[in-house]
């Protein structure tokens, strides 16, 4: 008989849970808007519910599952499972006891918690995109830009648990261009959906989505083609900086911006490989395969990783 394990993916906008065998796959899920302007109780008991109503689908109870996997937003103490720092999308988020709170609050006594980016690359490094390589660079590019380096299924936090902030890197595309972070300059201001929207209304594009901005390129349109290049050619060569720094055996992209498809993935490949240093140039880069189960099933295999 295989273990079950309870995993949630915090998010700004939305909140998943799902059951996850430890096959990875996701058996029941179910989703929230996430209460993020309440603040962190309303964050918690969001999860806390969303727990119940997924158990209660598949007949179990806390007692049923091994644990409770969380990928959540913000800068994360995965020892500790505390926030260590978050945007104001999640009010007052910074300095949660997520780990604490969700035991109490479950009635789960075993929770892991990581940063939502994290528990993707988990997922797509067991099973997803990622093929089960020794070493994987997980890139996801959406709402912001993150990556997450993944050695042996397990990702690097770094010293002080903030690696894996691509979107924060310097990058020459963004010059002059303020980030969500208060600096500027940075990737995230040119790459992330939000950035090439904005980017398409200043060149006098009536767009309101990336959506829109694919649409009006696909239909041949000079400035939204130019956008979706700029963008992706800036995040390509950003990329490929840091697989010539910590050379992966494969990158996975991920994300909402990835669903542009060609007009954005040939320009982001092109600059990619223009960075790579020769005995790189092989290296795979393959799409993100799990859409939106991945952090579940990244999250599930945090505590599921823990039993082998």
């Amino acid at each position: 008989m295989g273990h079950f394990v309870v995993a949630a993916d915090i998010g700004g906008t939305k909140t998943a849970v799902g059951l996850v065998s430890d096959e990875g796959e996701v058996l029941a899920s179910a989703t929230r808007p996430t209460p993020g302007p309440d603040g962190p109780s309303a964050v918690l008991g969001c999860v806390a519910t969303l727990v119940t109503e997924v158990l209660a689908s598949g007949g179990r109870g806390p007692a049923d599952v091994v644990g409770l996997g969380v990928g959540s937003a913000g800068v994360i103490d995965a020892d500790r499972g505390v926030v260590l720092s978050s945007t104001d999308v999640l009010r007052d988020w910074a300095g949660t006891d997520v780990a604490s709170g969700l035991a109490r609050l479950t009635g789960i006594p075993h929770v892991r918690v990581d940063n939502d980016v994290h528990a993707h690359a988990v997922g797509e490094a067991w099973r997803g995109a990622g093929g089960q390589a020794r070493s994987s660079l997980f890139v996801a590019v959406g709402t912001g830009v993150g990556a997450s380096l993944t050695v042996d299924g397990r990702p690097w936090h770094g010293h002080r648990g903030v690696a894996g902030h691509l979107g924060h890197a310097p990058s020459a595309a963004a010059t002059g261009r303020p980030c969500v972070c208060g600096g500027s300059g940075h990737l995230e201001a040119v790459a992330a959906g939000p950035a090439m929207v904005l980017d398409a209304r200043r060149r006098g594009a009536d767009v309101a989505s990336l959506h829109d901005v694919a649409q009006l390129a696909r239909g041949g349109d000079g400035t939204c083609v130019h956008v979706l290049d700029h963008g992706a050619g800036a995040l390509g060569s950003a990329v490929g900086g840091a697989v010539n720094l910590l050379d992966p055996e494969v990158v996975v992209v991920g994300g909402g911006v990835v669903g542009v498809g060609a007009l954005w993935w040939q320009p982001m490949l092109k600059a990619l490989a223009a960075e790579l240093l020769p005995p790189l140039h092989d290296i795979r880069v393959v799409p993100a395969s799990l859409g939106t189960t991945a952090a579940l099933v990244g999250a599930g295999r945090l505590v599921l990783r823990e039993l082998a």
